[in-house]
């Protein structure tokens, strides 16, 4: 009978990052069908290209390396950033586009399954989280260490097809697309419109 870590590392590895992916690829769609090319343009697609590196970084250095201190520290920082950079997207996006109730849903799931997964890997490796803030009995280690033994290379390689499928690929056509519909600018015409007006009538 497997252990609880065995279980939650299953957890993660097949079911919250498979769900985490399928919601990335469901906001693309929501994005296209709320004309994202010509309402807020490639200036979301960016930010939304942001996100996703900030996210894969962490995702690739729970994948790669014995979690310890460093690597949970990291990950923090990652998922930080993530937060961050998801509040400056919707506070821009709300302005130029319609958010609908499912792209809410959607958001829903994108703001709670990276923070689930940070604290599944926290819970796994928990002497070292607290070694981190200066508690428990064991030393922050601050190294970088190959997993041993690592994941299964069937898994790896599935993980990485999955990224390009439904993140990679249709997040850079989603800029690509806007940069065409804008001919190379990351603002809309009508957004420059929108903006000069609001200059001219604060004057």
């Amino acid at each position: 009978m497997p252990d609880e870590a065995d279980v939650i590392r299953s957890m993660l590895m097949y079911f919250i990052l498979p769900l985490w992916l399928c919601a990335g690829f469901a906001d693309w769609l929501c994005h296209r069908a709320s004309h994202i090319a010509t309402t807020s343009g490639p200036k979301e697609s960016l930010i939304h290209l942001a996100m996703l590196a900030e996210m894969g970084v962490a995702v690739t250095l729970a994948m790669t390396f014995e979690v310890n201190a460093l690597i949970i520290l990291l990950m923090i920082i990652c998922w930080a950033l993530h937060e961050a950079t998801a509040v400056w997207d919707v506070f821009f996006a709300v302005e130029h586009r319609v958010i609908t109730p499912i792209e809410q849903w959607v958001h829903s799931y994108l703001g709670v399954l990276p923070l689930l997964s940070l604290l599944l890997v926290v819970v796994l490796s928990w002497p070292q989280f607290l070694a981190l803030l200066g508690l428990g009995a064991e030393a922050p280690r601050f190294s970088f260490v190959l997993k041993e033994p690592g994941l299964p290379w069937a898994y790896v390689l599935s993980v990485i097809g999955a990224v390009a499928l439904l993140e990679v690929l249709p997040y850079g056509e989603e800029l690509i697309r806007g940069l065409r519909a804008n001919k190379g600018s990351l603002v809309p015409p009508r957004m420059l419109a929108r903006q000069g007006a609001r200059d001219t009538d604060s004057r």
